[in-house]
């Protein structure tokens, strides 16, 4: 939704394959949903049915030509870069040829020349699929063997039409696809999940919960953590119920095992991993804009400070705004939440109303 050039170039490249593709965009603009589509449809016989037995495995990720490489610590480091390149000379076990879907490059970082040779002139077999939030200059040369496709961010109103389309509620629709971040997915599961509207008010309600003790700072910071565990129960859902289907299909092929199982559990678990970042950063924000909206009804959303005291409102706004923003980034740094929680709450229990 919302991606027609991506899409209209997604299907070109499924006519007419190259051996490197570079998907780019915001997070949340739908590009690893697109590059999931993509190496399924370079894996399937009738070059992306999304109905055979190929298509379906590939979107699920346990497809044995479908080799998903992410990064294990804050980048993609030389050892990594390494491993991708020895996969890339592994032949195909049953399509035409094998699919390395690579997340995060931009984060290659000193690894960047390591992969460079491998995806510039890889095997005639592999074809590579990489994911990237931005294309930062490190990357260029990389960025210049492979055909790119860019994703532009889903806005909230295209999202909450989507929802509305689909019977939500108008107002939670709103709600949703402001926390969705732009997310179809996401949104789709965040409008039936029952503890939505509870979580948000946990992140309001944050400033008039602080009273200026760290016992109280701690405490807050553990629900909210805590919330963002619960958040994962409708992701966990989906994937039971995505295992269900792959057992379903091991069945009727006379399988005793899931084919694909750990690659697919190990999916899984990234997916959590990036959903509970997500739900915090979305909750930070939410967490923002209540600080925005309590400094516009003190002193206005543009008349300039007319005292000390509302001088004073302003830079204690603004710095708990700063304080929420360095806390968002750092969770796309692998910082510890429960250190990163516990230090934002210190510093808005420092600014009292």
């Amino acid at each position: 939704m919302g991606q027609p050039r991506a899409v209209a170039q997604l299907m070109a490249a499924a006519r007419c394959p190259v051996h490197a593709y570079l998907l780019h965009g915001p997070p949340g603009s739908g590009k690893r949903a697109a590059a999931r589509a993509l190496a399924a449809a370079l894996l399937c016989p009738s070059g992306g049915c999304g109905a055979c037995n190929s298509c379906r495995r590939a979107l699920l990720g346990s497809h044995p030509d479908l080799v998903t490489v992410e990064h294990s610590g804050a980048s993609l480091d030389v050892d990594e870069a390494r491993v991708i390149t020895m996969r890339a000379q592994r032949h195909p076990l049953e399509s035409a040829r094998q699919v390395l879907m690579v997340s995060d490059i931009h984060l290659a970082g000193r690894a960047a020349p390591a992969l460079l040779k491998t995806i510039e002139e890889p095997p005639a077999a592999t074809v590579f699929v990489l994911v990237a939030d931005d294309l930062p200059a490190g990357l260029a040369t990389i960025v210049s063997r492979c055909l790119q496709i860019s994703f532009d961010a889903v806005p909230p109103k295209a999202v909450t039409a989507w929802l509305i389309g689909h019977g939500a509620d108008p107002a939670l629709a709103e709600s949703v696809a402001a926390a969705s971040g732009g997310r179809l997915d996401r949104a789709r599961l965040l409008v039936n999940d029952a503890g939505f509207a509870e979580r948000q008010q946990q992140w309001r309600s944050v400033p008039s919960r602080l009273d200026g003790s760290g016992a109280m700072a701690a405490n807050v910071a553990s629900g909210l953590l805590g919330s963002a565990d619960e958040a994962l129960t409708p992701l966990r859902e989906q994937h039971a119920l995505e295992k269900a289907e792959l057992a379903e299909q091991a069945e009727t092929a006379g399988s005793k095992a899931i084919p694909g199982r750990k690659q697919v559990e190990d999916r899984h678990k990234r997916e959590e991993r990036r959903w509970r970042t997500d739900d915090l950063r979305f909750g930070l924000a939410a967490l923002a804009e209540v600080y925005r909206d309590r400094l516009v009804d003190t002193v206005g959303p543009d008349a300039e400070p007319t005292s000390p005291g509302d001088a004073a409102e302003r830079r204690r706004a603004a710095g708990q705004v700063d304080a929420i923003r360095e806390a968002s980034a750092a969770l796309g740094r692998n910082a510890n939440e429960s250190l990163l929680m516990d230090a934002l709450m210190v510093v808005l229990s420092e600014m009292p109303d």
